[in-house]
């Protein structure tokens, strides 16, 4: 029950076309990056304009020189690599550069940090901020890395059995005063 609003609209009984254009306003990051083993890098980051824009090749090429180049990877030492060929944390900002690709105003991100090794979460962390003020991009942030999630969050959502248990700041998080909610912080 209840109501999902993106971008200021009902999505859930919107016609199937209008959620597919909507879409199309947010990336997302996979929390294990889910690239195409078959492709390359390039192909990876460029797949999303390749189905859902008609920009010219030369155009596409340079969004994802760009891309690359935004998440800290010099696209001609990764572009015609396969993803099987990086590192977790290189996989891991292949597929940001593949969630901005297409300009989101919206980038969901599943577990961002798992999986990872402290320097590289601290290396996604900073990447994420980064797009947050170079992009102007906002960022929803799925995580059960609590730390993690305070170096990046202004706001914090805190689910309990399907519902939101808490919504504030994360300092309003660490002075709560319910026992799950201490329960969950000090766990953490």
């Amino acid at each position: 029950r209840g109501s999902v609003r993106v971008f200021g609209q009902e999505i859930t009984r919107m016609p199937y076309r209008d959620v597919l254009r909507m879409r199309r306003r947010i990336g997302i990051v996979f929390q294990h990056a889910a690239l195409f083993d078959s492709l390359t890098v390039f192909e990876n980051v460029a797949y999303p304009l390749e189905e859902n824009t008609r920009l010219p090749q030369a155009e596409i090429e340079r969004i994802v020189r760009e891309r690359l180049r935004l998440v800290d990877l010099d696209p001609e030492k990764v572009a015609a690599q396969l993803p099987g060929e990086l590192s977790g944390g290189m996989r891991k900002r292949v597929g940001i550069a593949r969630a901005i690709a297409a300009d989101p105003e919206i980038v969901l991100y599943d577990e961002p940090t798992a999986g990872l090794d402290p320097l590289a979460v601290d290396t996604i962390l900073q990447l994420i901020r980064k797009l947050q003020r170079e992009l102007g991009v906002t960022s929803v942030v799925v995580t059960h890395d609590l730390r993690a999630g305070f170096k990046i969050a202004s706001r914090v959502n805190l689910l309990r059995d399907g519902r939101i248990q808490f919504n504030g700041t994360p300092d309003e998080l660490v002075a709560a005063e319910d026992p799950y909610i201490r329960a969950f912080v000090e766990a953490a």
